[in-house]
């Protein structure tokens, strides 16, 4: 019979990607259960020693109202004129920065008295430090506490500010730094939304110093704002002294060189009419000065007083401010809204339209009452500026009266003008001996704008650590890790392990599946005919049935059996695919063309020599090297034979070509076992002149790429893959991968037919 000539090839159409089901999931994760649980295991016991070695801190919480207006401040005859426009929107977060400040610091820890404290205390510790449960919890402290911090969230709070580790502020030693670096740790500066409210929040291990420590930073903050506000009255006072003790020294000039003159003129007077209308044009000019160089002090001491009240924050303080009528009015009102939004409050949301109106009449009377201040503060430039014009052009004017009146009268001018001197610098310091009386009484008043809603009382209740909540934190964290782990390894794993995998991988039908078994009950290779168990049998039979189907064209089937690599047990299914079809009672040839690394007469238990490779050198003849497998009727052998140093020659010569044409007289079936296509070209030859190829892939060994390169090659080679098989299945440990292929019902439906049989 002529060759065979071998068929196109045919490429079946890509099968569409199966749906990813929860249960694939799962299966996942139950194979890669023992990486899973260990890694869950760890990350729970780090999770419970962390937890069970964090001492319980406490929490002292003092809630402060922090107002922009100040009551009952001194009054002081219109001087004090001020407003609220220094506060601008920085104003609260400028006060929460004071509350963390390095001086209220030291003011604390002066009125607490732990200069000397071995410790404050003011931070979680751990129980134990030593021996092994140490070593574990700070081994996983800081990486427990990052994963908690990215699960639960940093809390909402100010930071604190940041201090220079180095750096020791002026008139602090090193020792005191420390300290009060260590006590600005455990503060904490909350913010009331919407409100005038602010909680000062101190923690500490000890709950009795978490109360006192949050105590000690209202107490010194409150102490602090009264000392601002006493520094803007003291700050005037020393003004208005020094311009008195300078009105002082003008009045006893003016009053010795009046005198003086006095002495030397013997008091020369004016009687003529020209020289009385000058001295009373020089006398009204006189008087009209004094009085505006009085009012510009005046003016210039308001606006001085406004500066140092603006700088210190307690411009509200301001006499001026106090002494409006209308303005007192506005804060009654705002006072009166304020309280019926706190009633209201009680009973409503913060979106009740009761709530939104009083909200709303708050708001315009607070801005009324900042535009009534705002224009206190702009008429008191205006004047000053007003009365400093007046004052210059009356001294102008007077200078200019001057030279007139020495034309006429020098030294009865010069009289006048001296006792006119006289005369002013007494009123001056007349008027600054008694700002400066009121300005002493006003410093010695002191109020605060801040109030103490409620002091800190000893916790009864740590707020650390939250056991409960740390537990289901490491809970989830250990399972989120041991599954991302599983699914990360599975993903990195590119091994073909199921069906669905190497029919997305190959292309080709999948002719089945066939599980692994170890040997045959008489110590021989495992073939079906010989004691292997009822699922290794159905499952050879279930690949011959489909390989017929593949191959149901006439005359001589030629199917070699191959694989990417070694080792996937191409051998083993090439022998027992030839048992099976020899037992539908047809005529079967297995030929071993792997004559590199031969197997078939091992698994037979027959002789190696003759074979074919000493049939294609000549050295043996047909009739020798076909022989019948021993107890299989209708399966004859062809071993590999001698190992040549050239198969794949021996393999492509003519001689070969002519040898498996004439096979086609004698059989059906001819099994050829051929080496591995990645290894050596002797399998691409094989599959060139086979009506099909049947190609081997071991589960859970050969990769993705190794399978689709030996793919390629058969294809560049001009073979047909009739299909596929997944070889060395291991079922009973992969039970997840083919559960939808078999199940352990069908065994006993294997064993029970065979019984009946």
């Amino acid at each position: 019979m002529s060759q065979v000539a071998p068929r196109p090839r045919t490429t079946a159409a890509q099968p569409a990607a199966e749906e990813k089901h929860l249960l694939d999931y799962v299966r996942v994760i139950y194979k890669r259960r023992w990486i899973a649980l260990p890694v869950f295991l760890i990350v729970m016991t780090f999770g419970v020693i962390n937890t069970l070695r964090q001492t319980s801190v406490y929490q002292g919480r003092v809630q402060l109202l922090i107002e922009k207006d100040t009551p009952n401040v001194a009054t002081l005859d219109q001087m004090f004129n001020a407003q609220d426009g220094w506060f601008l929107d920085d104003f609260y977060q400028t006060q929460y920065r004071i509350l963390q400040s390095r001086s209220l610091a030291r003011r604390s820890v002066d009125l607490l008295g732990v200069w000397d404290a071995p410790r404050l205390g003011n931070g979680p510790e751990l129980k134990d430090g030593s021996g092994l449960l140490g070593l574990v919890g700070n081994g996983v402290g800081s990486a427990y506490a990052f994963v908690k911090s990215q699960i639960v969230g940093a809390p909402k709070q100010l930071p604190a500010p940041a201090q220079p580790p180095v750096q020791v502020a002026d008139g602090e030693t090193a020792a005191q730094s420390g300290r009060i670096d260590e006590f600005l740790s455990g503060l904490t500066v909350a913010p009331v939304k919407s409100s005038r409210l602010v909680e000062l929040r101190y923690q500490s291990t000890d709950p009795v110093f978490a109360a006192s420590a949050a105590n000690a930073v209202a107490k010194a903050y409150i102490q602090q704002s009264m000392d601002f506000r006493t520094t803007t009255s003291k700050a005037a006072a020393d003004w208005l002294g020094d311009r008195l003790a300078e009105q002082r020294k003008a009045v006893e000039a003016s009053e010795s060189a009046l005198q003086g003159f006095r002495e030397k003129n013997r008091a020369v007077s004016v009687t003529d009419n020209a020289s009385n209308i000058v001295m009373a044009r020089l006398t009204d000019l006189n008087a009209a000065l004094t009085k505006a160089k009085t009012e510009r002090i005046n003016k210039e001491a308001l606006h001085n007083q406004l500066k140092s009240a603006e700088s210190a924050g307690a411009i509200d303080a301001l006499p001026a401010v106090l002494s409006n009528d209308y303005i007192q009015k506005l804060k009654g009102e705002l006072a009166d809204l304020q309280r019926q939004r706190a009633q209201l409050a009680e009973r409503y949301g913060e979106r009740h339209a009761e709530m939104i109106k009083i909200r709303t009449a708050i708001e315009t009377a607070d801005a009324k009452l900042r535009g009534e201040m705002g224009k206190i503060v702009e008429s008191v430039a205006n004047q000053f500026q007003a009365a400093l014009s007046e004052e210059r052009g009356l001294q102008a004017a007077l200078d200019a009266q001057k030279g007139e009146a020495l034309g006429m009268n020098r030294k009865g001018i010069e009289f006048g003008v001296l006792q006119r001197e006289v005369e002013s610098n007494r009123q001056i310091y007349q008027s600054l001996l008694q700002r400066t009386k009121e300005t002493d009484i006003s410093s010695e008043r002191r109020s605060t704008n801040v109030r103490v809603i409620d002091s800190a009382e000893v916790p009864r209740v740590p707020i650390l650590p939250h056991t409960e909540r740390d537990l289901m934190i490491t809970t989830f964290g250990g399972l989120l890790l041991a599954i991302g782990l599983v699914f990360l390894i599975e993903y990195m794993d590119n091994r073909i392990k199921t069906p669905q995998e190497l029919k997305a991988t190959l292309h080709v039908p999948f002719l089945g599946m066939l599980p692994t078994v170890a040997t045959s009950k008489d110590g021989g290779s495992p073939l079906i005919d010989n004691g292997v168990p009822a699922n290794f049998v159905e499952a050879f039979k279930k690949v011959r049935t489909n390989m017929l189907f593949c191959s149901a064209e006439e005359g001589l089937h030629s199917i070699v059996v191959t694989s990417a690599g070694p080792g996937e047990g191409k051998s083993l299914v090439s022998s027992n695919l030839a048992v099976a079809l020899a037992q539908t009672g047809q005529r079967v040839l297995l030929m071993d063309a792997d004559m590199r690394r031969p197997r078939v007469h091992e698994i037979f238990d027959a002789p190696q020599e003759p074979g074919l490779s000493n049939l294609m050198t000549s050295n043996a003849k047909a009739s020798e090297a076909i022989r019948k497998a021993p107890n299989i009727p209708g399966l004859w052998l062809l071993p590999a034979g001698h190992i040549p140093p050239n198969p794949a020659e021996l393999l492509g010569s003519r001689r070969y070509s002519m040898f498996i044409s004439s096979l086609a007289d004698h059989f059906d079936w001819l099994i050829i076992d051929s080496p591995p296509v990645m290894v050596v070209a002797d399998g691409s030859i094989v599959a060139n002149l086979a009506t099909g190829v049947l190609f081997v892939v071991g589960a859970d060994r050969t990769t993705r790429q190794a399978v689709r390169a030996a793919h390629e090659q058969l294809v560049s080679a001009n073979a047909r893959v009739i299909g596929s098989v997944l070889n060395r299945v291991d079922i009973e440990r992969h039970a997840y991968y083919y559960a939808s292929y078999y199940r352990k019902d069908y065994a006993r439906y294997y064993v029970t037919s065979q019984s009946r049989s």
